[in-house]
């Protein structure tokens, strides 16, 4: 068993890990970088380990740093949370040879799934449906124009190792193509140090949707169910929800079934999500599969009555899954709202800065999983992320009910938030109907501005 745990990461996520580990009987050590100082996960860990400055690359991406931290502490496992080092196979593979347990999947199944293109075709292999595209990697223009004119207009290049939208670009003609693969090129060697780009077929507001599975070392696999990340912002999710609007029970259980087939295929073990593009006629497509923990993932846990934190701490530990997918029940509806420090009204500019009053909305069917505090100072070097609002309802109707009335509780002064932004949102006709898609915000953006 575990019995002391170096947390490698910071805000909302760095206390979820934490109360997760308190739980379970299992000792916390805290990092934070000089501008994190007075972070409330430093409170609530057993034992906090200044790491270095302000900037991530000198502090939470710091590797030796981390590593040294974990050596000093005795602690036998680090868990990295989501972001940061969380999907770096390296980092793993450092910790396993430093005799540290790495609280996640394999350095093998982070390297597999993290390069999109591999992870294609491990997908399909298994036989999950992938979007029309390139098999590999895109080597010139000609062949890049030769990939679309056999596919077709729209479509959109991609970086291998992509994510969050960076290294991604639409295109609609050859010209466009031509232009977007230098571009997309240079952004994913920046952003990800690697240049390598491939080519899909272009799916036109498509919904986005995820299942959640957990997966022992034993060969059991259960999954949780599907989450509606639609919501987007520049491919930036800010609104989830379980069960989809958009799914019934067959296709849910067909995709959920066709997961759990595809994760044993990998010898995958941990928690994990696969995400795919519904388009309009309900056809699903494998996108990309997250070897971590998601941001979202409290909303499962709200419908199953699973914890996925302690589940995966558990995995890590060399545990079996306690429950098989019989006994996965799912009841009732969850709702989740990112609360980013931004301003929505100057483009969801990033509103750094402290906290003069805050209240946090509670009640049956309310939880907020936030790091934030009256005379927190939020720091401007890290993501806007202040805290998540997650309801949970008998049924949708009541979930959002609960949305709306707990967004107009919580008050974060005089920092701008995204609270009324989210607001609007979840109050607007067509999201209440669950006629929504991940072009949904575009529109709904536009409509706001031609009302001002």
């Amino acid at each position: 068993m575990i019995s002391k745990v170096l947390v490698a990461n910071r805000g909302e996520v760095a206390i979820r890990i934490i109360r997760a580990c308190k739980e379970l009987g299992i000792k916390t050590v805290a990092v934070y970088s000089q501008a994190d100082k007075n972070s409330l996960h430093l409170e609530f860990a057993d034992e906090a380990v200044c790491i270095g400055k302000a900037p991530s690359s000198e502090s939470y991406l710091n590797t030796s740093s981390i590593i040294s931290a974990a050596e000093i502490t005795d602690s036998d496992a680090i868990h990295p949370g989501y972001g940061f080092l969380a999907e770096n196979a390296s980092f793993a593979e450092i910790c396993e040879s430093c005799g540290l347990n790495f609280i996640g999947p394999s350095p093998e199944s982070i390297r597999m799934m993290g390069d999109k293109i591999k992870a294609k075709e491990n997908m399909r292999k298994a036989g999950l449906p992938l979007i029309p595209g390139s098999k590999g990697a895109v080597k010139s223009k000609d062949s890049a124009l030769a990939i679309a004119k056999k596919i077709g207009y729209p479509l959109i290049v991609k970086a291998k190792a992509g994510g969050g939208g960076k290294g991604m670009r639409i295109c609609h003609s050859d010209v466009r193509l031509v232009n977007a693969l230098m571009t997309a090129q240079t952004e994913a060697q920046a952003a990800f140090g690697d240049s390598e780009i491939y080519m899909e077929k272009f799916i036109e507001n498509p919904r986005h949707i995820e299942i959640q599975i957990a997966a022992d070392n034993y060969g059991n696999v259960i999954h949780l169910g599907e989450r509606d990340c639609s919501i987007q912002r520049r491919h930036q999710k800010i609104i989830e929800e379980t069960p989809s609007p958009a799914l019934n029970s067959k296709s849910r259980r067909k995709l959920g079934e066709l997961c759990m087939k595809a994760v044993k295929a990998i010898g995958y073990h941990s928690v994990g999500t696969i995400e795919f593009l519904m388009d309009s006629k309900g056809a699903f497509y494998f996108m990309e599969m997250n070897t971590r923990i998601q941001v979202e993932h409290p909303i499962s846990e709200e419908v199953t009555g699973i914890d996925l934190m302690k589940t995966q701490i558990l995995i890590a530990a060399g545990e079996k899954l306690k429950i098989k997918q019989d006994d996965v029940k799912f009841k009732g509806a969850s709702i989740e709202c990112r609360i980013n420090a931004e301003d929505p009204d100057n483009n969801f500019m990033p509103c750094p800065g402290t906290i003069e009053f805050c209240y946090i909305p509670g009640g049956p069917g309310v939880r907020v999983d936030t790091h934030i505090y009256s005379g927190y100072r939020i720091p401007p070097f890290y993501d806007s992320l202040i805290a998540k609002l997650i309801t949970k309802g008998k049924t949708r109707k009541d979930a959002l009910t609960k949305m709306s009335r707990a967004l107009d509780e919580f008050l974060i002064e005089p920092v701008k938030t995204t609270v009324p932004f989210c607001r609007d949102v979840i109050n607007d006709p067509d999201f209440k109907r669950g006629d929504y898609n991940t072009g949904f915000l575009e529109k709904f953006l536009d409509r706001e501005e031609e009302q001002v």
